[in-house]
């Protein structure tokens, strides 16, 4: 089991995050895919994505005590934590838990909709930068500056509607040179809404390297299901 530093139990005390929900269960997205991760999802979003899939941590969620949700984390066994939302860097404690999980030794990923700064984001966390296309209806929200921010092990997602999204996404990859890096971008299909094979197609035909980003959690269990 992971121990729980003096310095880090000293830093945290007394701090809390307003919280919608956490769970253990496997990472369905990402290079991670597949990996037992436990998932902080953070309260409140500044975005109203057309497509987004966890309306439900729109609200203030539960004020909850960062030690307990470090002692979720260790008590959940898994080596992988998920900080995810909403938008979790719209709560400056989400900096203090995330860098007490690196201090722990865990490998900790943070889920932002690129809209807010990734500059005080801790080096060890990786970071999924959401990229917003057209689709979302809140492609005037992104922070262009974030990509300058990229450390060598974080990742660039566009959530893709349809072909006007997709043209957008190579784009856009061009431009800020993402297809150059050591972590391919990650093109995922609307669940539901674009079919995952004209994805693939639209990748294979224009020989893209970006790695397709299926959430597999939505096909092991329905898109519906929460806490997984």
């Amino acid at each position: 089991m992971v121990k729980y530093p003096a310095m880090t139990a000293e830093t945290t005390k007394n701090q809390t995050l307003r919280l919608t929900e956490t769970f253990l269960s496997i990472q369905g997205e990402t290079s991670l895919t597949g990996l037992p991760t436990t998932f902080i999802r953070l309260a409140s979003c500044n975005l109203r994505c057309t497509w987004c899939d966890t309306p439900y941590s729109f609200g203030r969620g539960d004020s909850v005590p960062v030690d307990q949700i470090i002692e979720t984390v260790v008590n959940n066994g898994a080596s992988h934590v998920c900080v995810t939302g909403g938008e979790p860097l719209l709560q400056k404690n989400v900096h203090l838990l995330m860098s007490a999980l690196c201090e722990m030794g865990y490998t900790v990923s943070l889920e932002t909709g690129g809209s807010l700064s990734t500059e005080e984001v801790d080096q060890r966390v990786i970071t999924i930068l959401d990229i917003k296309c057209p689709g979302s209806g809140m492609s005037q929200k992104n922070l262009w500056q974030n990509l300058s921010n990229l450390k060598e092990h974080d990742e660039v997602k566009f959530v893709i509607l349809d072909q006007k999204d997709y043209d957008w996404s190579v784009q856009v990859c061009r431009e800020h040179k993402l297809f150059s890096r050591s972590k391919p971008p990650l093109f995922s299909p609307v669940h539901q809404k674009l079919d995952p094979q004209d994805l693939i197609s639209w990748i294979l035909r224009d020989n893209l390297p970006v790695r397709v980003n299926l959430q597999i959690h939505k096909w092991v269990w329905s898109p519906e299901t929460k806490g997984v």
